[in-house]
C-alpha cells in the first residue's frame, strides 16, 4: 500500500507540520505510525501489566497526598467510632482517614490494591506466555531478563506498600521480614537493626518504606518498562505460527490508528474492571484488623498471593538449626527465604542461555513455538507452576485445615512431599502429553482430519472419512522447529578426534541435555517447515534484526 494510505486529520496534520518545521521529527513519527504489531490475544497480557502500572501511579499519587508516613503515636478520634480513643501510629490513623473521611479515598485505596494484584497477575501470565512459546530466545534474552527483574521489583514493591498502613496484618508481615533478616548468618542482626533503625518495630521503618515504595522502586520499574518497550519496538514483536508468518516479516496491524485505539480501549476496560472490583469486592479492610501491636497476632493471616510462596516455604520448613563457629544458623528461616525464590528467579534468568547451550541453536527466532513442540521447556514450566502452587497453598495451611477439617500438621506433611512429587511428576506427564500431541499432528499431516462421516465399505468395514488439512492448518503444524543433535562424547570425526564440545564432564552433561531437547516426533517426509535440516540458518545483521532491511508498510505486513 502507498505511504499516504493512512489519512491524517487536518488539525493533527497542521500541528505536525508546525512541529516538523522546527524539530524535523516527521520521519520518526511516520515510522512509528506505520509500525506493525501482531494481532494475537496473548500479546495483550503485557499491556494489562502496563496499564495496571499506570493506574497504580495515578491512584498512588492521590493516596500520597493524604497519607502520613510516620510511626509517631496519636489518639484516634475519627469517623470510625469503634476505634475511637485507641492509640495508634499516624500512618494507621491517616489510612483510616483516607478510608472514611477523604472523598473517594476508600475507592482509591481499593483500586490501588486491586491494580497491584492485577499487575503481578499480568506479569506472571505474560512471562508464562513468553516462556511456553519460547519468545525469550535470541535476540530477546535481555528483554526476558528485564521481565524477571520487573517481577522481582513488583514483589518488593508490594511488600513495602502492604506494610505502610501499620495495621495488625501488615505488622505481622513486617515481623516475618525481621525474622528473615535476622536469619542471615553472622550479619543478620546488623541488617535488621539497620533496616528498622533499632529494635523492632522501631519508628524508622514506615518512612523508609514510604520513600522506597513511592520514589525508588516505581522509578526503577518505570525505567525498566521503558527499556522493555524500546527494545521490543527495535527488535519487533514475535508472532504466532500461522500462514504467512515467517522469520523475516511481521504480520499484523499498524500502530495508527488500529493499535493506538485498541490500546486506549484496553486501558479504559482495565480501569473500569478495577473500579468494579474496588466497588463490590472488599480488599484489605484495615479497620477490622486494628493497629499493629507486637503482642498480638491474628489467625488466618496471609499476605497477597505473590508473596504466598515465601509464607508457604516458612510454614513448610522443619525447625532445623546448626551451630557454626559459635553462631546459630537458623536453617528453618534461611532456606525458605532464599531457596524457593532462588530456584524460580535464578532458573528463569538462566534458562534462555541454558537452552541455547543444550540445543546449540544460535539462530534468530521471530516466530514462536507451540508448547507441544518443546516438550522439555513445557514440562519444566509446568513443574515450576506446580512448585509455586504447592508453596502458595501451604501459605494458607491453617485455612485449609479449618475448611477441610484436616489436622494442621497433616496439611504441612502433605505439602512437604507434594513440593517434590508434583513438580517431578508434572514434568514427565507434561512431556509425554506434548509428544503425544506431536504424534497427533504428524498423523494429521499424513492422513488429514476426521470429519465425522462414517462410511461402510463393500467388505463391511466401517471407516471415518477424512479431509486434507487446509493451508492455514498445515502452516501451524509445519512451524515446528527441528534441532540438529549435537555430537555425543563417544562420537569422533573422520580423523578419530572427538568434538571439543563433547569432552569432559560438561560435554557429558551437554549430551544428556541435548538428547532431552531433541527428543521429538519427526514431521512426515516432504512436510518440513524450512527451519530444520536442509535449510540454512537465517543470518542476523548484528542489530537484532533479520537481513533484508526494514520496510514499514502501512497495512498488515512489515519486513524485518
Amino acid at each position: 500500500m502507498s505511504d499516504d494510505a493512512v489519512k491524517i486529520p487536518p488539525a493533527l496534520d497542521g500541528v505536525g507540520g508546525w512541529l516538523d518545521d522546527r524539530f524535523h521529527g516527521a520521519k520518526g513519527v511516520r515510522v512509528l505510525l506505520k509500525k506493525v504489531f501482531p494481532d494475537h490475544w496473548s500479546f495483550m497480557l503485557g499491556e494489562i501489566a502496563l496499564w495496571s502500572f499506570v493506574i497504580l501511579l495515578l491512584t498512588g499519587t492521590y493516596l500520597a497526598l493524604f497519607f502520613e508516613p510516620s510511626a509517631a503515636q496519636v489518639v484516634y478520634h475519627g469517623s470510625y467510632t469503634k476505634l475511637d480513643g485507641i492509640t495508634m501510629s499516624q500512618a494507621y490513623a491517616s489510612t483510616l482517614d483516607i478510608s472514611f473521611d477523604i472523598r473517594g479515598g476508600l475507592l482509591m485505596r481499593q483500586i490501588h490494591h486491586w491494580a497491584a494484584i492485577l499487575f503481578m497477575v499480568a506479569i506472571m501470565a505474560h512471562m508464562l506466555r513468553v516462556f511456553f512459546t519460547g519468545a525469550y530466545r535470541k535476540p530477546r534474552e535481555i528483554n526476558w531478563l528485564i521481565g524477571v527483574v520487573l517481577f522481582t521489583l513488583g514483589m518488593i514493591e508490594g511488600l513495602f506498600g502492604y506494610s505502610l498502613p501499620d495495621d495488625q496484618l501488615s505488622g505481622a508481615g513486617l515481623r516475618i521480614t525481621e525474622g528473615v533478616a535476622q536469619g542471615i548468618p553472622i550479619v543478620g542482626t546488623y541488617i535488621s537493626y539497620f533496616l528498622f533503625g533499632g529494635e523492632f518495630p522501631g519508628t524508622a521503618i514506615i518512612p523508609r518504606f514510604y520513600i522506597l515504595h513511592v520514589f525508588l522502586i516505581p522509578g526503577l520499574i518505570l525505567a525498566l518498562v521503558t527499556a522493555h518497550l524500546f527494545i521490543m519496538f527495535h527488535q519487533k514483536h514475535t508472532q504466532m505460527p500461522m500462514k504467512g508468518n515467517t522469520e523475516k516479516n511481521v504480520v499484523g496491524q499498524p500502530f495508527f490508528p488500529y493499535f493506538l485505539l485498541k490500546g486506549q480501549a484496553w486501558f479504559f476496560f482495565i480501569f473500569g474492571a478495577l473500579v468494579v472490583l474496588a466497588t463490590f469486592a472488599q480488599i484489605n479492610p484495615i479497620w477490622l484488623y486494628g493497629p499493629y501491636t507486637p503482642l498480638a497476632i491474628s489467625s488466618a493471616s496471609q499476605p497477597d498471593f505473590y508473596m504466598g510462596i515465601l509464607e508457604g516455604s516458612l510454614r513448610m520448613m522443619p525447625a532445623w538449626e546448626l551451630n557454626f563457629l559459635g553462631h546459630t544458623v537458623s536453617l528453618s528461616v534461611l532456606i525458605p527465604a532464599l531457596l524457593p525464590l532462588g530456584i524460580i528467579f535464578t532458573g528463569a534468568a538462566l534458562w534462555p542461555f541454558f537452552e541455547q547451550w543444550a540445543t546449540g541453536d544460535k539462530s534468530f527466532h521471530n516466530v514462536n513455538d507451540r508448547p507441544r513442540n518443546a516438550p522439555v521447556r513445557t514440562g519444566v514450566g509446568v513443574a515450576a507452576v506446580l512448585f509455586y502452587g504447592v508453596l502458595l497453598l501451604e501459605g494458607a495451611n491453617d485455612v485449609l485445615a479449618d475448611q477441610f477439617q484436616i489436622p494442621l500438621y497433616t496439611v504441612t506433611w502433605i505439602s512437604r512431599f507434594a513440593v517434590f512429587i508434583l513438580p517431578i511428576g508434572g514434568y514427565f506427564v507434561t512431556k509425554r502429553i506434548c509428544l503425544a500431541l506431536q504424534r497427533k499432528d504428524a498423523n494429521m499431516l499424513t492422513h488429514g482430519v476426521e470429519i465425522g462421516i462414517i462410511r461402510q465399505l463393500p467388505n463391511g468395514e466401517f471407516i471415518e472419512e477424512e479431509r486434507p488439512l487446509n493451508e492455514d492448518e498445515r502452516a501451524v503444524i509445519e512451524s515446528k522447529h527441528v534441532f540438529e543433535p549435537l555430537p555425543a562424547p563417544d562420537e569422533v570425526d573422520e580423523n578419530g578426534v572427538p568434538a571439543p564440545a563433547a569432552r569432559g564432564p560438561m560435554g557429558l552433561a551437554r549430551k544428556f541435555a541435548n538428547r532431552a531437547f531433541t527428543e521429538t516426533v519427526a514431521v512426515p517426509h516432504g512436510h518440513g517447515n524450512g527451519h530444520g535440516p536442509g535449510r540454512e540458518a537465517v543470518a542476523g545483521n548484528g542489530h537484532g534484526e533479520i537481513e533484508g532491511g526494514e520496510h514499514a508498510a502501512i497495512g498488515s505486513h512489515e519486513e524485518q
